[in-house]
This record gives C-alpha cells, sequence and structure tokens, in this order.
C-alpha cells in the first residue's frame, strides 16, 4: 500500500511563510524548533483549526449554531485530512463535583460492578453516584466536605447596618444589596447588631425570600429579599463555589469555613450506597486508592457476573500506570491536576479507542514527565499509531523526538524570522542537518564543576502535608537549589505548599496559563504600558486614559479592537480591518499627540528591540530589558497575547515575573515550552539572580537545568503514597553516586 500525505500548500497563518509540506498518515510526526518558529501556527492554527472545520460543516446548520466556531486557516490548499483530537495542555475545570475516576469514565464502570455484585443490593448504578440525588450524600450534597459560612468574618455586630456591620462586600453601605436590605422596612437600620433579638437576627440572616418594595430613581421598584447568610450559602455552597471565576473564588473564600462532610466523613456519598461492600471493601474505598492498589483489588474480584467489568476496569487502570499516572486516586479532583497530569489524564480516555484513521494532535506530552517515564509515553503514541492512527506531536524533548518516524523542524528563528521549514525528514538525518534543532541534539550540557556556598539555610521540619512522610529539609540560602523526582513523589507539596506557606513573600513563578486574548499584549501584560501612557499624557498634557485602546482612546467603531467582525450566523464570523481606524485601534485626534515624534500606535507597533533604543525612561528600560533578556527582542509591543506560542507565553511570564522585587524566587517547571536553545538563555538568566543575592528554587525535570544546580533536592522514590522522601541531597557531582536514586542514572546517560 503506498503512503498517503496531509498536504498543506502556502499556509500564512501568522508568521507562516507560505508554508507548503506533506505529512505522512499513519506515522507518528514530530514539530519542533524554537519557541514562536510557527509549530503552534501548522499544527494548531492551521492543521487541527481546518478539521475541526471541516467535521463541524458535516452537522445540520440547527447543530452548528451551538457548536465552536473554527476560522479557515489562511493557507491555498489543506488536503486529506482525518477527523482531529487535539489533546492539550489546558488545566480541566469542572468544580468539585469533577474527579479522575469521573472524567476517565472507570468510576462509572465502578459504579455499575457494584450495581451488579455489591452485597447487599441496594439500587442501579446511579445509587453509587455522588453527582445523583439518588447517591450523594443528603448532608454535602455529594461535595465531601461541609462548607460554612464564619459568621465572625460576615459580620461586625458591635455596628449598625447604616455603620457598615456586614463586612461581605455585597453588602457594603451604598451598595445594591445594602439599598434592599435597608429599603425592605424589616429592621432598624441604626441599631447594633449585638443588640438584635433572637427573631431580627433570624430574619436578617435567613430570611426566606419575598418580595419587597424600594426606592429607586424616586419610583417604587418591586425586589426580592432574602436572609444575607441563606442566599451567600445558595449561590456559593449550594451552587459549588468553583463553578465562578478564580476572582470570585478568591473574594468569597475567606467568610467560608470548610471541613470534612460528618455524615459521609468526606466520601460524598449516601449511606445506602456506602453499605454496599465487594470483597470487604466499600466502593469509596476503592475510589480512595492509588491506581497501583486499586488494580490489585479489582483483579481480586472472582464473581463471574462481574468478569467483563474487571476486564475493562483492568484495561484502564493499565493504561492510566502505563502514562505515568499511578500514583493518582479516582476521587482526586480534576482541577487539583497540573497541566501535563490534565493531558495525560486526556490520553487515558483515547487508548481504550476502536476508532481507526484518526488524527491525533498532543501539545508538549512531556512536561512533568520523570526522564524515566518519557519511555511510558513513547510507547503510549506508538499504540495509536499502530491501531492505523496519525499522530502528529509539538515537542521539544529530545528523548521523544528520537522515536519519531518524520519530523518536522521550524525555524530558522522566532517571530518574523521564523515561519519557514528548515528540515524535513528522519531523526538520523536530523542529527547531521544544519539547524539549531539539529545542532543542540548533538550536543549534552556538561554539570558544572563549582558550587556556589550557601549563606545559611531555610529550614523545613516534619512536613507530613499530602504524601510528606514527616520529611525534614534544609534550603540553603543565595544558592540555586532544584527539587527533582518522578510525578507525584512530593515536590509541589514540599514547595509550593509547605514551603510557601512558612515564605509568602516569594516570588512565584507557577504553572498558571497566561491570560491571552486580542486586548492584552506584551505592553499591558508586562506593565509596560502603563508607564507609556504616563509618559505620552505628561508630554501632551491630556488624560492618560486617551492612551489606551481599552478606554476613551478607542476607536469608537471598532471599540479598539482594530478589525470589524461580522456575524453571519452558524458560519465563520468574518473579520475586516476597521476602516475609521485603519486597524490602528485609537481615535483620530490621539494618533496626533506625538511622544519623541512618535504616536502611541508607532510605539505599540516597534519591537522591543527598537523600543530599548527608543526610550530613555528607567523603569520602562527594565522592564524592556526583561523582556529582552528573556529572547524575546523580536515580539512587537502591541502584538496580541492570543497570537503567540506557549513558549513565547512563558517567558512573558518570567520577564514580567522576575523584574519583581524579592529575596527568595520559587519556580516550577519553567522551561515549558522551551526550545533547548533557549535553555541557556534562561540559566542565564537564573545565574544572575542569584549572582545578585537571591535565592532561587526550581522544580524541574530538564536535566539541563539540574546539571547547573548548586544543589539538589531528590524526592522519591515513587509517586503517590510510594513517595514523599527526601532521596538526596547535594551537588549534581554527588548525585551522580547516588545509586538510590532514580535521577541520578539519567544524569549519567
Amino acid at each position: 500500500m503506498s503512503q498517503e500525505y496531509i498536504e498543506i500548500r502556502g499556509a500564512r497563518e501568522n508568521n507562516l511563510k507560505n508554508v507548503s509540506l506533506r505529512i505522512p498518515k499513519r506515522q507518528i510526526t514530530i514539530f519542533t524548533g524554537v519557541s514562536g518558529s510557527g509549530k503552534s501556527s501548522i499544527v494548531f492554527d492551521t492543521i487541527a483549526s481546518e478539521a475541526r472545520r471541516q467535521l463541524n460543516e458535516t452537522f445540520s446548520t440547527f447543530i452548528r449554531n451551538f457548536l465552536p466556531r473554527y476560522a479557515q486557516p489562511d493557507a491555498d490548499a489543506i488536503e486529506n485530512l482525518g477527523m482531529a483530537i487535539v489533546v492539550d495542555q489546558k488545566h480541566m475545570g469542572g468544580g468539585s463535583h469533577s474527579t479522575v475516576g469521573t472524567i476517565t469514565d472507570i468510576y462509572s464502570l465502578l459504579r455499575l460492578l457494584y450495581s451488579r455484585v455489591g452485597q447487599p443490593y441496594v439500587g442501579n448504578r446511579n445509587v453509587f453516584s455522588f453527582n445523583d440525588p439518588q447517591g450523594m450524600c443528603p448532608n454535602c450534597n455529594g461535595i465531601g466536605r461541609k462548607i460554612g459560612v464564619d459568621l465572625s468574618l460576615f459580620l461586625d455586630t458591635s455596628k449598625s447596618l447604616n455603620e457598615g456591620a456586614i463586612l461581605y462586600p455585597e453588602y457594603a453601605v451604598d451598595s445594591w444589596g445594602w439599598s434592599i436590605l435597608t429599603q425592605s422596612g424589616l429592621f432598624d437600620t441604626d441599631k447594633k447588631l449585638v443588640d438584635y433579638s433572637d427573631e431580627e437576627m433570624e430574619l436578617l440572616l435567613h430570611s426566606k425570600p419575598y418580595k419587597v418594595k424600594i426606592k429607586m430613581a424616586d419610583k417604587g421598584v418591586n425586589m426580592t429579599f432574602e436572609g444575607i447568610i441563606d442566599k451567600f450559602s445558595r449561590k456559593y455552597i449550594t451552587g459549588d463555589v468553583k463553578s465562578y471565576s478564580d476572582r470570585t473564588q478568591k473574594s468569597v473564600s475567606p467568610y467560608m469555613t470548610f471541613g470534612p462532610c460528618t455524615l459521609c466523613k468526606g466520601t460524598r456519598l449516601s449511606q445506602m450506597a456506602l453499605s454496599s461492600k465487594i470483597n470487604g471493601r466499600n466502593i469509596a474505598e476503592l475510589a480512595a486508592m492509588e491506581v497501583d492498589d486499586l488494580i490489585e483489588v479489582i483483579r481480586a474480584i472472582k464473581d463471574p457476573i462481574a468478569a467483563p467489568m474487571v476486564n475493562s476496569l483492568v484495561e484502564r487502570l493499565q493504561d492510566m500506570i502505563n502514562i505515568g499516572l499511578e500514583y493518582l486516586s479516582l476521587n482526586r479532583e480534576t482541577d487539583t491536576l497540573s497541566g501535563g497530569e490534565s493531558q495525560r489524564i486526556k490520553m487515558v480516555k483515547h487508548l481504550t479507542s476502536s476508532l481507526v484513521d484518526m488524527l491525533y494532535i498532543f501539545d508538549e506530552p512531556s512536561i512533568g514527565l520523570h526522564p524515566r517515564d518519557v519511555h511510558r509515553l513513547n510507547e503510549l503514541l506508538q499504540k495509536l499509531r499502530d491501531k492505523g492512527n496519525t499522530v502528529i506531536v509539538v515537542e521539544h524533548d529530545r528523548d521523544v523526538i528520537k522515536m519519531a518516524d518524520h519530523i518536522v523542524d521550524v525555524g530558522p528563528y522566532a517571530g518574523n524570522r521564523g515561519g519557514t521549514i528548515v528540515y524535513e525528514g528522519s531523526f538520523a538525518d536530523l542529527l547531521h542537518a544544519d539547524t539549531l534543532t539539529g545542532h543542540y541534539m548533538k550536543e549534552s550540557m556538561p554539570i558544572k564543576d563549582d558550587f556556589r556556598p550557601a549563606k545559611g539555610n531555610l529550614s523545613i521540619v516534619n512536613a507530613t502535608l499530602n504524601n510528606l512522610q514527616n520529611v525534614s529539609v534544609d534550603i540553603p540560602v543565595g544558592v540555586l537549589t532544584v527539587v527533582t523526582g518522578v510525578a507525584g513523589s512530593g515536590k509541589s507539596s514540599l514547595i509550593n505548599q509547605t514551603f510557601l506557606r512558612q515564605h509568602p513573600e516569594a516570588v512565584v513563578i507557577d504553572q498558571a496559563a497566561v491570560g491571552t486574548s486580542s486586548r492584552s499584549n506584551p505592553a499591558t501584560y508586562t506593565g509596560i504600558m502603563d508607564d507609556v501612557r504616563k509618559a505620552f499624557a505628561t508630554t501632551n498634557k491630556v488624560n492618560a486614559a486617551l492612551f489606551s485602546f481599552n478606554s476613551k482612546g478607542a476607536c469608537e467603531t471598532c471599540q479598539g479592537l482594530g478589525v470589524i467582525y461580522t456575524d453571519v450566523a452558524f458560519l465563520d464570523e468574518v473579520k475586516t480591518p476597521c476602516e475609521t481606524c485603519g486597524g490602528k485601534r485609537f481615535k483620530d485626534e490621539v494618533l496626533d499627540y506625538k511622544l519623541n515624534g512618535k504616536s502611541i500606535s508607532d510605539v505599540l507597533g516597534m519591537s522591543i528591540g527598537q523600543a530599548l533604543d527608543f526610550f530613555t525612561i528607567k523603569e520602562i528600560v527594565r522592564k524592556l530589558k526583561a523582556l529582552s533578556d528573556v529572547g524575546l527582542d523580536y515580539l512587537t509591543l502591541g502584538q496580541p497575547l492570543s497570537t503567540l506560542s506557549g513558549g513565547e507565553c512563558q517567558r512573558i511570564k518570567l520577564a514580567s515575573e522576575l523584574q519583581k522585587k524579592g529575596s527568595i524566587y520559587v519556580m516550577d517547571e519553567p522551561t515549558t515550552g522551551l526550545h533547548m536553545s533557549d535553555i541557556n538563555n534562561f540559566l542565564g538568566i537564573i545565574n544572575r539572580l542569584v549572582d545578585s543575592g537571591n535565592t532561587v528554587i526550581v522544580i524541574e525535570h530538564n536535566l539541563d537545568v539540574i546539571k547547573n544546580a548548586d544543589w539538589i533536592i531528590d524526592m522519591g522514590p515513587e509517586g503517590g503514597n510510594k513517595g514523599g522522601k527526601v532521596m538526596f541531597e547535594g551537588t549534581p557531582k554527588q548525585l551522580l553516586g547516588a545509586k538510590h536514586s532514580l535521577t541520578s542514572a539519567y544524569l549519567h546517560s
């Protein structure tokens, strides 16, 4: 059978320069290249977007109104596509009701198993669901926690309503909620709450909803009054606070108390569901087990009726073990997973699929994996290919690139200096290619010889959070400490939780995604734009808000977007440049104001390198220098963050956080999205921080970063309850001799 190809001709999305290429079907093709070179523009914005768009067009116009819309990529032709399944790094939400078990459907099989062979028989599988009224604990509504309101923080009983006795901001004096409350006529608004009778306090806190008439613009308006605690509980406790935005969660969490549900003891289920057992265990006990322990318990179920369910459960649990997630339990909430864990959980769902000739697209699936576990990932990608599927992977990890059937190297550099294909072919030939990837694949960074001496210690004593097993460890001051270990070994519990609680002043660079939209850009994200607006306002003696396309200065036709979107029902939105501002986003009168001969639009059109030459204002130059230091000279100040790659966003985040003044810096896998050639640049920044007298702590799997540490703390030996111990403390050279350390073995190779 002759080889078939996905064919792309004349792709011009983002920075792509008329790219044409052929991707072999039913093989593993890996796209690599420096951050911002155009890999994501080819794989996600061209191939994935067109495959999804064409699939959606097979549905009726009615159905298409409810589906996500994908714009037609800017390309001459894209042919021979299959149905695309995109497995990305986005964190899984889902609130308190979504767990590892529910998202993988393993818990559904477990419920079916208990409904068939559990003793005593208590009903169908819905009886074992904490998301169903038949199965959820009536005391906590299936959340497993009893959430209450801390009245001591909610109310100041020494004040009256008029004096601001309700401390929760929704009822601040003169607010909408306060107006309804005080105009209801139910309360003496000058009486201190401490003097309220039991009946008055009950009415204030727990009154059932009923209509009251209040004045608004000299007119009587009917509104609903409800007890302030009952209303809060209905919105944020019964309704699950995790379904709200992060901002709302942060604003309400100080007023809430959390504790295990006293009835179900955190299991989420009704007492009837918990009474049914198999081999002496109920379903909640199985859901709380780590996967590698659970699989043995499932295998021990010998009831003939259970055989098909046991086989399916064992297959899915084994897939989780194979992908390096054996330390997770089925009751782990999905919004507590890292980006790498989320991506691998999504992979598990597809491994049991019998569909073939699919197009699987992965975005750096090696993120969060210890070098020991990368081979597991490779085996799973090969398993998908061997079923007859096409697998496309965007990746920087050497060990993943090595196993590709076909490699596409995009470059030669980033931004407008990239966007071309610099190499296509096998891994063996890549090693001889004159590209950045080809050069760095052959090079291995040496372990450094000189280690900075510590200037003191920051101690963690007897830490027992999550899986930490009474850990005591000293983190040296004034050096670069790298914390290593397999996924789930306790690195984040030790540093991100235990250590940061003791040192809240530390500057933290975590794995949270950069919020991207067409209205945010490098200048707004890093705070440069605020200083630029002030400079324009001071020079021209006008309001600084004029120089924001999100405020007074915005072109009135396009509202500061620079483009006009025309909605054509179920078809793709049509995007055209705004004719009024010509895509410049500002009103004409704003563009008349100049700073050293340049308008605000001219400044936003400058690259970071050009802006460094243009500005002399100390604060602006400092922030621009931070962006330049992370290798982003080529980006323009006004380039929308939504057009940047994951690696570019990661570096903008690094630049933004590293300019903050601190003495302790904590970074969680900061090399995510960075090409091998970017690591040297990153290490240069870290070394400058440490040489300036700072303490830097990095959680990392990247061997080049580990080799350049002054001190290493290796966690292990495995993940979950088989981890949580310090396996090694010392320099990278000393780690080479630590035979019991998994990291040591890979440092040798």
